[in-house]
Order: C-alpha cells, then structure tokens, then sequence
C-alpha cells in the first residue's frame, strides 16, 4: 500500500524560466527533455525547501529526507515529484544518486551558513551543482570521462550565482558563500555586505573569486570537445560563453548597486556562439581552440 500523499511544498514560484541558464532549453533532445523538466521539479522542490526562512533546520531536514526516501522506495507516492523522478530515472537508466547529492546540498544549505575557504566552497559545489551536469551526461549516454569538465562548468556557475546573490543570500537567509578567507585577506567585513555597494575590500574579494572562477572555466571550455551528442554540445557551448559573459559582467558591475544578471541579448549571442562552436567540433572531430570572453 502507497502512503497518501504529503505536502511537503515550499513554492518560491520560481522556474526554469527564471534561471540565469538554460535549464531543458530546444537544444536538448527533445524525447529526453521531459525527463530533464523531473529533475529540475525535483531540485526546484528540495531548493525550495532549503530556502524557506520560516522552516526551522530540523524540518527542513526532514523533508528533503522524505524526499530522497520517496525517490528510492518503488511503493512510495507520497511526494509526486519523488515519484515521477524514479520512474524517470528507471525509463532512462540513470543512476539517482545524482539527485541524492543534490539534495546533500540542500541539508547543507539548511544547516551551515558561512565557508571558510574555497575548498570548502568546492566540497559544497560538488553535492549542489556537479551532480546536474554528470546527470545530463548521464541521460545522454555520455562517456563519464566527461565528467572533469561538466564538474568544473557546473561549479563555476555556481559561484557566479553566489556571487551575483551575494547581498540577498546575507540578508534574507544569513547565508554567505564567499569564504571567510577572502573576505579576511582583502580587509571586507561581513558588514560590508550590507552596502549599497560594494566597499573596496568586497571588491578585491568577489575580483579574488572571480579569479578562481576562470581557472574552473579553463576546464570547463573543454566540455563541448568531449560530447558526442550534437544538441548537448550545443548547449554545453552556449552555456559556457554565457558563463564567459557573467564573469565579464561581475568584473565590471556591482552586485550590491544592480542585479546582474543576462539580458535577452547575452542568451541570444551565447546560443549562436554556442551552436557555431558545437558545428566546428564536428566538423573538426575535435574541440576548436578555447573562446574567449
């Protein structure tokens, strides 16, 4: 007997729409985007959660428990979006341990507040935004090798989310993602983050992790070369120029005076960028030299 259903929900009204990236865009298959679209309900579900200000940690907790518990227990439909991701997962044959790391990350998110370096920054990245690309690998059939370069574009998209959220993230939830040791090098307070902008030494500090931001991007601009499907590639390469973009941006904008963000020219640009990057790997049979912001 299946258990009836909990509402466990926290909608922030939050949607794919409303993401810097593309998140199951027309570039992807479009047989696989369906499934793409359950994950990203599951996900949004467990985000939601972990960023509810009126839940206490403890509760938070528990439902991103039950929903790792929905998601690996076959006689479970109590959590619809739990359920319709196990049976996405068993038509595609991918491993659901992606999704149990992401929602490690959200039990991270509901419990710990501040980082003390970038590796632990890293740590937190691998569990909240590695796990996306090597699922999408995953439902592509992609060779796991591909994994190095997805883990390093993923994480580099998750500091440049923290990064344009640096302010709100304090504010709103207490939560600061810039290592404590870099704030500490370049003289910022937490204080500072309270500004309407950024002090000088905030400054040096989001310039540092912008810094270690590219060196992931080295990395990451090696994805495109090592996928075989065409559309997945395309969307790797429009991802990464739009990563390439926002970096730019963040160096010379202040995310404490304006919201950063891409425009409809930046998603335009980085997609015929993208697109014309993934034809010459094909038709190179090998990535074409790194593009550059």
């Amino acid at each position: 007997m299946t258990a009836a259903a909990v509402d466990i929900a926290t909608p922030s009204g939050k949607h794919a729409g409303n993401e810097n990236f593309p998140v199951g865009s027309a570039l992807i298959r479009a047989d696989l985007r369906p499934h793409v679209h359950a994950f990203y309900r599951f996900a949004r579900m467990g985000d939601d959660i972990a960023d509810n200000p009126a839940l206490e940690p403890e509760d938070k907790v528990r439902r991103l428990t039950l929903m790792q518990d929905v998601l690996l227990d076959p006689s479970r439909e109590d959590i619809p979006e739990g359920a319709a991701l196990r049976r996405s997962l068993a038509a595609t044959h991918v491993s659901p341990q992606h999704s149990c790391d992401l929602l490690t990350a959200f039990k991270m998110d509901a419990t710990k507040q501040r980082y003390a370096d970038w590796g632990e920054l890293m740590t937190y990245c691998r569990y909240s935004a590695s796990p996306v690309g090597r699922y999408l690998l995953d439902l592509h059939g992609e060779d796991p090798a591909g994994w190095f370069a997805s883990d390093a574009l993923c994480n580099a998209l998750q500091v440049i989310n923290h990064l344009q959220d640096v302010q709100v993230d304090f504010l709103e939830m207490d939560r600061i993602y810039a290592p404590l040791d870099h704030l500490s090098a370049n003289g910022a307070e937490i204080g500072h983050l309270r500004g309407k902008l950024s002090s000088p030494g905030l400054r040096k500090t989001l310039d540092s992790l912008l810094d270690e931001t590219d060196k992931l991007m080295v990395d990451a601009r090696r994805l495109p070369g090592v996928l075989k499907d065409f559309r997945l590639r395309a969307e790797s390469a429009t991802i990464v120029r739009l990563a390439d973009r926002m970096i730019a941006a963040l160096r010379g904008r202040d995310p404490l005076a304006e919201r950063v963000k891409p425009g409809k020219r930046d998603f335009l640009l980085s997609g015929l960028e993208g697109v014309g990057w993934a034809v010459l790997v094909g038709l190179r049979g090998k990535k074409p030299r790194e593009a550059r912001s």
